[in-house]
């Protein structure tokens, strides 16, 4: 049985390809495309024609790509961008009636049980921790353990809706930085009282943002690592705090210029290493892991 995921970030696209044999899988083909569907105006709910017609195109490769591979089941989940946009709806009706996908439209709260299988897939779970998922348009955290999903929620504090809203000088000025921490803040209230009360000892970051972090220290120390091929990557905390206060008082040129870094997240990665900094520092996490498998993966595995 060949199965086909696709992914509809606010920032990325992404389409897997797998066959299943009995409990295990096989992973056929992979792809993801910065479509940016939160460009511009996603802080107005609003899908601008330029990101809405990159969007229908994508699918239209992905559904190329489906029909290559002989797939039996196709699964498209749309998230932030799609969910609060006022011409999300149009946008899903134009998906099926020109790519032939349709797509289902998730709430907050499944996209965080589906990152939390896909995280739990990975094996990156060992012991009490807090996953995070950084998506353009929503934040999700997952309080889990080996065994079970304690609490989970989606916040919309995404990279893109904080970049748009309060990221305007190259390198980010304090004023840009206190502005952005205190509205985190003000949005993490249960998160904060939920942790203190069972206490996690590690974070795990879930893919997007955190693959970058990794591929960015991968580069520097010249480890040979390859994040396509890894399920889990465990950070040296001095060495992720070093390498993210480094992308915050960087520029934007200096950020591009960085090996490992990729286009769609030079600016992005800014939010993405207050925020997490911040909910670390707050919670006194010093341990830190990346696993590779998110949300495409629960669908996966939700599938299997």
């Amino acid at each position: 049985m060949r199965f086909a995921v696709i992914d509809l970030g606010t920032n990325t696209f992404h389409l897997l390809i797998a066959e299943s044999f009995g409990g295990t899988f096989e992973i056929l083909y992979k792809t993801n495309v910065p479509v940016k569907l939160g460009e511009g105006r996603i802080n107005d709910n609003l899908i601008i024609p330029a990101a809405f017609n990159r969007g229908i195109r994508t699918l239209q490769d992905f559904s190329l790509s489906i029909k290559e591979f002989n797939v039996d089941q196709v699964k498209a989940t749309a998230t932030s961008a799609v969910r609060s946009a006022k011409n999300g709806a149009e946008f899903v009706s134009e998906a099926k009636a020109i790519a032939d996908i349709e797509i289902e439209t998730i709430s907050g709260d499944e996209e965080a049980e589906l990152i939390y299988k896909g995280v739990k897939l990975s094996g990156a779970i060992q012991d009490l921790s807090l996953i995070m998922d950084i998506g353009g348009g929503s934040i999700e955290f997952i309080l889990c353990n080996t065994e079970q999903l304690i609490w989970k929620k989606s916040y919309n504090i995404g990279a893109a809706r904080l970049m748009q809203q309060f990221f305007k000088s190259d390198p980010i000025n304090d004023g840009e930085k206190h502005a952005i921490l205190n509205h985190v803040q003000n949005q993490l209230v249960d998160l904060f009282e939920i942790c203190e009360k069972h206490q996690p000892t590690k974070l795990i970051g879930s893919a997007g943002a955190f693959e970058t972090f990794a591929e960015l220290i991968i580069r520097k120390n010249n480890q040979e690592v390859d994040i396509c091929k890894v399920k889990t990557y465990a950070f040296n905390y001095d060495e992720y705090i070093a390498t993210t206060l480094k992308l915050i008082n960087s520029t934007h040129q200096e950020r591009a210029e960085m090996p490992g870094m990729i286009p769609l997240r030079i600016d992005m990665i800014v939010i993405a290493a207050l925020i997490t900094n911040y909910v670390m520092g707050r919670l006194k996490l010093n341990q830190l892991s990346l696993s590779t498998y998110d949300l495409k993966m629960g669908v996966l595995a939700s599938l299997l």
